[in-house]
């Protein structure tokens, strides 16, 4: 079984090499017959990422470079993921915000077949967040906001941490419209939709003080997602045929070394 882990990055030469070594080591700290792939996916970065994307590339046997003119991290993953020969499909954000410890517990009921999609969750019980106020008020709207216009159960649609199997990937993506940041939204609200398998996970996340993300900007972005998302079901016959999973459930080992909450 093949094992894709893709960061899509702007701009990231600061945090970059960090990020991927920790990704790298972690990879080898593994046991179980998978095979992996690290996959930096550059959307448009105009200082030394691709340079330093590239070494990387050069240096780690696992890491591979792919250069997008088109900027957006939405469409970075679709490209990456629809390319990729993996089995289970994965993303996290450069700045590993969410903690790694966690990462065998999205990884483990989708390798197992329990779930079709798993999503890191910082507002589910359990979740420990360290992040600015306004930062947690706009999340929270925005999920409840998400819950209200499209009665989906899903707590934490924005959170970049998430995994899906090959099958839901290539089924799902070419369905996903926005380029940008409401395309964690959208891919999850079709997923829900159309009766994939949803399993949500808290998990520990800190907030990087250097985020480059436009907080106002992106939700203003993602209520305009929601106005294009919601009169597009409008117009679609399809029933809604939910299976969404709500449970933690159990890190089971299917050869990822599971995290220690305690740790």
């Amino acid at each position: 079984m093949k094992i894709n882990i893709t960061i899509p990055v702007l701009n990231e030469e600061t945090k970059l090499s960090v990020a991927v070594h920790r990704l790298s080591q972690w990879v080898a700290d593994q046991r179980g017959p998978f095979e992996w792939e690290l996959v930096i996916a550059d959307n448009g970065s105009t200082d030394r990422t691709a340079a330093m994307g590239r070494e990387l590339a050069g240096s780690l046997p696992i890491v591979r470079y792919v250069r997008f003119e088109e900027r957006g991290r939405g469409a970075a993953l679709s490209r990456v993921w629809l390319a990729s020969d993996a089995n289970v499909l994965s993303y996290m954000d450069v700045d590993l915000s969410s903690d790694l410890l966690d990462f065998p517990a999205l990884l483990e009921p989708v390798v197992s077949g329990r779930a079709d999609i798993a999503i890191g969750s910082r507002l589910t019980s359990g979740a420990q967040t360290t992040r600015c106020l306004s930062r947690e008020i706009i999340s929270r709207v925005y999920n409840q906001l998400l819950r209200l216009v499209f009665q989906t159960r899903i707590q934490d649609s924005q959170c970049g941490f998430k995994v899906l199997s090959a099958a839901a990937g290539q089924a799902l993506l070419p369905q996903v419209k926005d380029r940008g940041w409401f395309w964690d939204s959208e891919l999850l609200l079709n997923a829900e939709r159309q009766g994939w398998r949803v399993f949500e996970h808290p998990i520990r996340w800190v907030e990087n003080p250097d985020s480059r993300v436009a907080v106002c900007r992106t939700a203003w972005l993602n209520v305009c997602g929601i106005y294009r998302l919601r009169r597009r079901f409008a117009r679609s016959k399809m029933p809604s045929l939910s299976r969404t999973l709500k449970t933690v459930g159990n890190n089971a080992s299917v050869g990822v070394t599971p995290g220690n909450r305690n740790e």
